[in-house]
């Protein structure tokens, strides 16, 4: 089964907000990160999809500012497959105070989301979810017609 997602890129100077996770990945086990979002519910269009999963992850209000592009993601961790379709935006926080906080508390498991380097993502220094994530942060200031990338990272 395909999975549709999306993500909102929230960045503070050279950092961007995302949930800190420790387990196994498609590249092995250990430390990894994710922006925030998550599953669009049937019916709901991709951008309030990412509104209410900040609301439901962080308690914050975010506003939508751009659609950036789309990411097809399939990758394998040991014998599982998945296979995701990514809505990619770019969001703000509708209170600037939050800006301040170094990490934030989820409120519906025990999470933590805190700043990275955008450089770190971009060159490939830390594991991160989506893997062309790095792509899409390098085309934010380049022209790119393609629409929609296509990762394959298969690892037994």
């Amino acid at each position: 089964m395909i999975k549709v997602k999306a993500l909102g890129l929230l960045f503070r100077e050279q950092e961007m907000l995302v949930e800190a996770y420790y387990g196994k990945h498609s590249k092995g086990f250990g430390s990894y990160y994710r922006p925030l979002g998550g599953n669009i519910e049937v019916g709901e269009h991709s951008k309030v999809t990412v509104v209410r999963e900040y609301k439901e992850e962080l308690g914050i209000e975010v506003d939508v500012n751009q659609y950036l592009t789309c990411l097809e993601n399939r990758f394998q961790i040991g014998q599982e497959w998945s296979h995701e379709m990514i809505q990619i935006y770019t969001v703000s926080f509708g209170d600037p105070k939050y800006y301040e906080k170094d990490t934030y508390s989820f409120l519906e498991h025990d999470a933590v989301a805190k700043w990275i380097s955008i450089k770190d993502v971009v060159d490939g220094n830390i594991h991160r979810y989506p893997n062309d994530l790095g792509v899409v942060l390098k085309r934010m200031t380049k022209q790119d017609n393609e629409s929609c990338h296509y990762h394959d990272d298969t690892v037994t």
